[in-house]
C-alpha cells in the first residue's frame, strides 16, 4: 500500500550540465502533474509525464527542476553591428563639429551599450533528456520509497481500526438476541399490567414479538460487514492501488452501520454503533491518502 504523499530529489551533473529535479506529491483524486523548469527543458514535458505515469497513479505531483550549463561554449557572444555602426557614424559627426581629438579604442567600443548581446548557446538536446531522465528516475525512487513507508503506517493503522470494527460487530450480533428476549419481557409486562389480571393472548404477545424482530433484524448487515472486512484486508494487501476502492468499502460500511442503527433502540447496540461510526470516520480519513 502506497500513500499518496512524499517527497524525492535528485542532482545530477554530466559533461559540465547539472540538474536538479525536486518532487513534491500530495493528494488527489486523478493523477495530476505541475511543472516548474527552465524553458529549455519544455521539450521534455510530455516525456517526463509519461515516466512520472508509469510510477504513480494518483496524486498531484510538482515538479521542480534547476539547470546550470558551466560548459566553456554554454554562453555566445556576439556584435550588434547595425547598432556599432550608428554609433561610429555619430562619433565622425561629434568629431566634425568639435574638432575633438578621435580617441576610439576597441576596450571603449566594446564598452559600449547594448554592442556585445550575450545569449545562451544551444543546449544539446540528447544530452538534456538522458540527463532528465537520471535525474527523474532517481527522485521518482525516493519519493515512491517515501510513499511506500507512509504507505505500510496506513495499512496497519487502518487494519487495526478494521480489527476493531470486527470485534464490535461480534459484540452486536452476541447481543442482538436478548434484545428481542428483552422486548417480549417488557412487551408482557406491559400487556399485563393494562390488561389487570385479565387473560393474555399469547398468540398475540408472540406475532408482536415476531414483527419487532423481523423489523429489527441486522443479521444482513452483519454479514454484509464481515464480507467489507475480508475486501479491505484483501484490497490492502493487494499490489495494486486500491485507494478509489477502499475509499467506496468505507463508505459501504458507513451504510451498514447506519442501517444497523437505524434499527435498534437498545442501548448497548446503540453505544456500539456510535464508537464503530468513530472508527469509520477515523478510516474514511486515512483512505482519502492512499494510492
Amino acid at each position: 500500500m502506497y500513500s499518496m504523499t512524499g517527497y524525492g530529489r535528485s542532482a545530477v551533473e554530466r559533461e559540465g550540465r547539472q540538474l536538479t529535479i525536486e518532487l513534491k506529491a500530495v493528494n488527489h483524486r486523478f493523477l495530476d502533474i505541475s511543472f516548474r523548469m527552465p524553458r529549455s527543458f519544455n521539450f521534455l514535458e510530455d516525456a517526463m509525464r509519461r515516466q512520472i505515469g508509469r510510477a504513480l497513479s494518483r496524486g498531484h505531483v510538482d515538479v521542480f527542476a534547476t539547470y546550470r550549463n558551466m560548459r566553456e561554449d554554454s554562453r555566445r557572444v556576439d556584435v550588434d553591428e547595425a547598432l556599432l555602426s550608428a554609433y561610429m557614424q555619430a562619433f565622425d559627426r561629434i568629431g566634425a563639429e568639435t574638432g575633438l581629438r578621435d580617441d576610439r579604442a576597441l576596450s571603449l567600443t566594446a564598452r559600449l551599450p547594448d554592442v556585445l548581446v550575450v545569449s545562451d548557446a544551444e543546449e544539446d538536446q540528447a544530452a538534456l533528456r538522458a540527463l532528465a531522465e537520471e535525474a527523474l528516475g532517481e527522485a521518482l525512487r525516493q519519493l515512491r520509497a517515501m510513499r511506500a513507508s507512509e504507505g505500510e503506517a496506513l495499512r496497519q493503522d487502518i487494519a487495526e481500526r478494521v480489527d476493531r470494527l470486527e470485534a464490535m460487530t461480534v459484540q452486536i450480533e452476541a447481543r442482538y438476541p436478548d434484545t428481542v428476549t428483552e422486548y417480549c419481557q417488557k412487551l408482557e409486562a406491559r400487556v399485563r399490567e393494562l390488561l389487570d389480571g385479565a387473560a393474555v393472548d399469547e398468540q398475540r404477545l408472540l406475532q408482536e414479538v415476531a414483527i419487532m424482530a423481523d423489523r429489527s433484524a441486522i443479521a444482513e448487515e452483519t454479514v454484509r460487514l464481515h464480507s467489507h472486512f475480508a475486501q479491505i484486508r484483501g484490497f490492502m494487501a493487494a499490489r495494486e492501488p486500491t485507494g478509489r476502492k477502499l475509499d467506496f468499502i468505507v463508505q459501504e460500511l458507513n451504510r451498514e452501520v447506519n442501517t444497523i442503527s437505524s434499527k435498534s433502540q437498545d442501548v448497548p447496540i446503540t453505544n456500539l454503533v456510535v464508537e464503530a461510526k468513530a472508527e469509520i470516520e477515523k478510516i474514511r480519513e486515512q483512505v482519502q491518502n492512499v494510492e
